[in-house]
């Protein structure tokens, strides 16, 4: 496969995204937006110049002039459309997590090989400089063997309250639990086997979301390494940086430390705010999409091209989603809980 063309499924602000990327990409042309609010849905089609718009999945797919899709709805509802789009053989792009219930993720991997479709998830943290870095240094010897980590991925309290509709439907360990597993598995190289995780809750109930605020994981890994996880969305709006991101990496020859959080390289003052400009997840330079986050859905135009392996595959996906799983279970009864991959190798 060389160009080809795309559809999105799902019009809020990360929809908007996957738009503007394809949008300027050579080798992929979106076509069509779906959506069940169809007003946002045409909102989307006229900025990018999308060319049909559809109030249901049922409706794409029997048009179905294109070959994949962006699946960019909430994360409990990837289940039942990707299974539908593998079925209409269509290669997909499902953002984070895969899904959020065990028998969904069997349920959309059994789809995607009995179709022989391609299917790439969109954990982009392993897009993100410091962390490809992290990982050169990991690969070429410099830390020795992986003995202990500790990653911390946090939100603002607007993230939760503000920005997603849905957040009491979900969790913060699928928003962006997700993304810290995935990293640490692929920076430790290594298979996590047993979870220990405590919460609580009470912040974000009081603001009227029903949901947990703050989740600590101890991990431990096939060969006996260890990590820590921090994951809450609770750190003040006035945070400079949505996100708080820091990691630790310590092997037998060497450390890294990243601090992703609170840059140096651009401040803006006014008389009554500082604010840090994102120039690292998502930001534009000279009206282009630039940024890690970007990266990541413009990789996956680019190795469905060029028919090369994804950079995050469908097996590492599906296991940060059964980890997950792991973990809500060992907070919800206070007790070590082993990792269930299933038939996965």
């Amino acid at each position: 496969m060389k160009n080809f063309k795309i559809a999105i499924v799902g019009a809020g602000v990360w929809g908007d995204t996957h738009a503007a990327i394809y949008r300027e990409h050579p080798n992929v042309e979106p076509v069509a937006i779906c959506d069940k609010n169809i007003e946002k849905a045409k909102a989307l089609a006229e900025k990018y110049g999308l060319g049909r718009v559809f109030g249901s999945v049922d409706e794409l797919l029997a048009w179905g002039d294109f070959e994949a899709v962006s699946i960019v709805t909430p994360d409990f509802l990837h289940a039942d459309i990707a299974v539908a789009c593998a079925n209409a053989g269509k290669h997909m792009l499902i953002e984070k997590p895969l899904a959020t219930t065990r028998e969904d993720v069997f349920r959309i991997m059994e789809a995607i090989e009995k179709n022989h479709v391609r299917a790439m998830v969109d954990l982009h943290n392993r897009f993100s400089p410091p962390f490809a870095e992290a990982k050169r240094l990991i690969d070429l010897g410099e830390l020795g063997n992986l003995r202990n980590g500790y990653f911390r991925l946090n939100d603002i309290k607007w993230v939760a309250t503000d920005m997603l509709s849905w957040s009491a439907q979900s969790s913060i360990l699928w928003f962006l639990g997700s993304h810290s597993f995935d990293t640490l598995q692929w920076l430790f190289q290594d298979r996590a086997t047993r979870v220990y995780t405590v919460s609580n809750r009470g912040v974000l109930d009081s603001l009227g979301v029903d949901t947990d605020d703050t989740f600590l994981t101890t991990i431990e890994f096939e060969h006996g390494a260890i990590a820590q996880m921090e994951n809450g969305w609770i750190t003040p709006n006035a945070n400079p940086c949505v996100n708080d991101i820091k990691c630790n990496l310590t092997g037998d020859k060497g450390m890294i430390a990243i601090d992703a959080s609170n840059h140096n390289m651009i401040q803006f003052y006014s008389d009554n705010t500082v604010t840090v400009p994102d120039v690292i997840v998502r930001n534009q330079i000279h009206g282009r999409v630039k940024g890690f986050a970007y990266e990541s859905i413009r990789s996956f135009v680019d190795q469905m091209a060029a028919g090369r392996p994804f950079i995050v595959s469908l097996e590492d996906a599906a296991r940060t989603s059964l980890a997950i799983l792991a973990i809500m279970e060992s907070a919800k009864t206070r007790m070590p809980v082993e990792i269930d991959y299933g038939p996965l190798k």
